[in-house]
């Protein structure tokens, strides 16, 4: 059942990543399914950041649905812009003046959750399953405002998940964020041309 699990996950990442790569509004009910299907797989091998970075990856895709379906109309509607006609947000890049806050978010989840993951779990690798899951909560807020710098934080976190999963024995899963790996770099360049 567990593999079972792990490769039922695999596949929804991959069709995940691939309307991300498009950037489809359908990577979102995606990204439902697969954080749902993960936290039975990541709590089975004590990966506890990660069982719970998919509780909040399911309710930042529903907010990242909202973003994408409405967000240009609630933008219009709030501000009152008449010029503002697209139906879903365009792809920017990120304002520099959310560096520094988006930076001290990671900087207090990576400590938040290391200390919790030490003092209170059996985790054997409390700081780079910290890593991941702290940037992974800020990638999935530039990925809901569709800021193409998003495609570097997956890149970092896809890089060292990979060698963590394959450290923990999911294999499936380690493929899969090698796979995500490659083709985050190419999301960057892909996203870039679409702006």
């Amino acid at each position: 059942m567990e593999h079972g699990l792990e490769i039922i996950g695999t596949i929804v990442g991959i069709l995940y990543l691939w309307l991300e790569y498009r950037a489809s509004i359908y990577l979102w009910i995606a990204g439902i399914i697969m954080p749902a299907v993960y936290i039975f797989v990541y709590y089975e091998a004590g990966l506890y950041a990660d069982f719970s970075i998919n509780i909040y990856y399911m309710g930042a895709a529903i907010y990242g649905w909202m973003m994408w379906k409405y967000g240009a109309f609630l933008r219009r509607t709030i501000l009152k812009r008449k010029d503002a006609r697209q139906q879903s947000s365009p792809i920017t890049h990120m304002p520099t003046r959310y560096l520094l806050p988006l930076t001290a978010v990671f900087i207090a989840a990576l400590l938040g959750i290391a200390w919790i993951l030490m003092n209170f779990t059996d985790s054997n690798v409390p700081w780079l399953d910290s890593f991941t899951t702290a940037l992974s909560i800020v990638g999935m807020w530039m990925l809901a405002r569709k800021y193409v710098e998003q495609w570097w934080a997956w890149i970092a976190v896809d890089a060292v998940s990979t060698g963590l999963y394959i450290y923990k024995g999911l294999d499936f899963t380690a493929g899969l964020y090698a796979l995500y790996t490659i083709i985050a770099i190419f999301g960057y360049f892909k996203w870039r041309k679409m702006m």
